[in-house]
């Protein structure tokens, strides 16, 4: 069965030697490619391809963002982030907008090909440079005050979060905080916008999947 990938990288000379390397491998083809977030998420559309190979640092929407909406129009499509970027917030950042493969660039042509391989299966793959982060992250507690968790969220929006996962209404809130009731409203606000959420029952829910509110 042919594997088709989508490259999607803002370097003209980081793609041509992926497509090459794509060329030389007999059950994989080169779908397409793009150059930025918003051509990733046209090219996806159009194409279907079933792997798309996703840079994180590109003009205009970045790698998450574009991430987060093609999975959420296409589920079938797996993202294998493939990035310079090794810090603990891109990381799970990408993985939370539903990446399923976080690959360093410079990793051994083997390992790429077996990232690429395991998500197309449906597999989650970690290349070894971030496969000790998530470990670490897997096995050590947080706090709303941890920016792996939620990292698109504010310290002060990761506080009212927790707290509004706890239950408590705004007015609880901004006498914990010491805050105005406006200010915690907006706050509330940019985290629905942020979370992606309608309402504070969605947001509780994620909240409390992820360790909060407990």
């Amino acid at each position: 069965m042919i594997t088709r990938v989508l490259i999607a990288d803002d370097h003209p000379t980081f793609r041509r030697g992926l497509k090459a390397l794509i060329d030389s491998l007999p059950d994989i083809e080169l779908a397409g490619e793009a150059a930025d977030g918003e051509s990733a998420i046209a090219q996806a559309a159009k194409l279907l391809p079933d792997v798309i190979v996703m840079d994180l640092n590109m003009p205009g929407l970045n790698g998450v963002e574009a991430t987060r909406k093609i999975v959420a129009a296409n589920p079938a499509i797996a993202v294998l982030v493939l990035t310079m970027l090794d810090e603990d917030e891109p990381v799970f950042a990408a993985m939370r907008a539903g990446a399923r493969g976080y690959v360093v660039k410079g990793a051994d042509t083997d390992d790429l090909l077996r990232a690429l391989e395991s998500v197309a299966r449906g597999d989650v793959v970690f290349g070894p440079a971030v496969a000790s982060r998530v470990l670490s992250y897997l096995t050590r507690p947080l706090s709303a005050r941890d920016p792996v968790l939620f990292p698109e969220l504010s310290d002060r929006e990761r506080e009212v979060l927790e707290l509004l996962a706890r239950g408590m209404p705004n007015s609880q809130i901004a006498h914990k905080l010491v805050l105005s009731p406006k200010t915690v409203r907006n706050h509330v606000s940019n985290i629905f916008t942020k979370l992606q959420v309608n309402d504070r029952t969605e947001a509780m829910q994620r909240a409390r999947a992820a360790g909060l509110g407990g």
